[in-house]
């Protein structure tokens, strides 16, 4: 299994299980949603920075250090926008999946290669995170917010993880078979 293949995988599936956890905790903001907040980003930020070393010398890459950076910033915003309350930590959760969203898309983008393909699970992934993202931000101003919205994000996002692991096994599966 490439290492790339096996980042997407596990991303994926630790995804689906965060989101699987914090559905359970997700309707008040109690010190154990605080932590599963704050552990979201911080596997983003594992992830990446893995992912930054399977991509040396590449223009990914370097989105990759500042996805790295942005989801260390997030968790920490999230943590202090949990003193505020819901709607706070709705609207930081939003503007992260906006510029992380944009980041992975374009890194989807970049990573175009016969190995790789265009990897269009990120790209639709990406842009779905803009989109949710843009979707939180008025509903953290909103009368209720609510920190559901959530969960079908980063199962969704899971989801796409897999699927890229899954078309990087079997591009990789192709190759072997015509080599």
């Amino acid at each position: 299994m490439s290492p790339l293949l096996r980042i997407y995988l596990v991303r994926g599936l630790v995804a689906i299980g965060w989101a699987a956890g914090f559905s359970a905790v997700s309707d008040s903001l109690t010190a154990v949603t605080v932590v599963l907040l704050i552990a979201y980003p911080l596997i983003d930020v594992v992830a990446s920075l893995l992912d930054a070393r399977e991509d040396p010398g590449t223009p990914a890459r370097k989105l990759q250090i500042f996805n790295t950076t942005l989801s260390a910033l997030a968790a920490l915003a999230l943590g202090l926008g949990a003193v505020s309350g819901i709607g706070a930590v709705l609207y930081t959760f939003g503007v992260w999946a906006i510029v992380s969203g944009v980041a992975q898309f374009t890194v989807a983008v970049r990573r175009n290669s016969p190995e790789l393909g265009r990897q269009w699970p990120m790209l639709i992934a990406g842009s779905l995170s803009v989109i949710a993202g843009a979707t939180y931000l008025p509903a953290a101003l909103g009368a209720e917010p609510s920190l559901g919205m959530l969960v079908l994000y980063t199962a969704a996002g899971g989801v796409f993880f897999v699927l890229q692991a899954a078309t990087l096994a079997w591009r990789l599966r192709r190759r072997t078979v015509r080599a």
